[in-house]
């Protein structure tokens, strides 16, 4: 039987590995769409409920915060330590998917930040999921949405600990 912390450093390579993952699909995403797609034409995929059309947002989803673009790099980058943070202290295999995926996302949107013109923090997001007339996103943000989910899914579904037990902790249960 594996040992607690063999059990905690697969879950830091997972969380690491979906992270990766994600920024590398996200990435490929959003070069594909810079390459096949038009800012001045939607390709419908599902009807008029999903299609693709690229756009670039200098805000967040919603394109919320459009002139506050260095801020919103600088709070991405806080957060992006912070999941690092919780990754290192998860005990839970769900929750390490789970932030493996926001962190992917998140990493995923400020490569935009920096590579994208006028760069260094103050560029744009290439957006090209275009959900009906409501906002244009991306995979990042799929990612980040579907590891929001699936964290508070594993944050209260309760499950036993990865910590070895001892009779006092037996009957003991993590909600992570």
């Amino acid at each position: 039987m594996p040992t607690a912390r063999r059990l905690r450093a697969s879950q830091i390579v997972l969380a690491l590995a979906v992270a990766a993952t994600a920024i590398v699909s996200d990435q490929l995403t959003k070069l594909w769409a810079g390459a096949a797609l038009s800012e001045s034409s939607r390709v419908p995929l599902i009807g008029d409920v999903l299609g693709l059309q690229l756009a670039f947002n200098s805000g967040m989803s919603f394109s919320l915060g459009a002139g506050l673009t260095p801020l919103i790099t600088g709070f991405a980058l806080v957060a992006s330590a912070a999941l690092l943070v919780a990754i290192l202290r998860t005990r839970s295999l769900v929750m390490a998917t789970a932030l493996g995926l926001i962190l992917g996302g998140a990493i995923g949107n400020i490569i935009d930040r920096f590579a994208t013109d006028p760069g260094w923090g103050n560029g744009k997001v290439t957006d090209f999921l275009a959900y009906g007339d409501a906002f244009i996103g991306n995979l990042a943000d799929v990612l980040v949405g579907a590891g929001v989910v699936l964290g508070l899914l594993a944050a209260f579904h309760k499950r036993p600990s990865l910590e070895p037990t001892s009779p006092n902790t037996a009957d003991q249960t993590e909600g992570e």
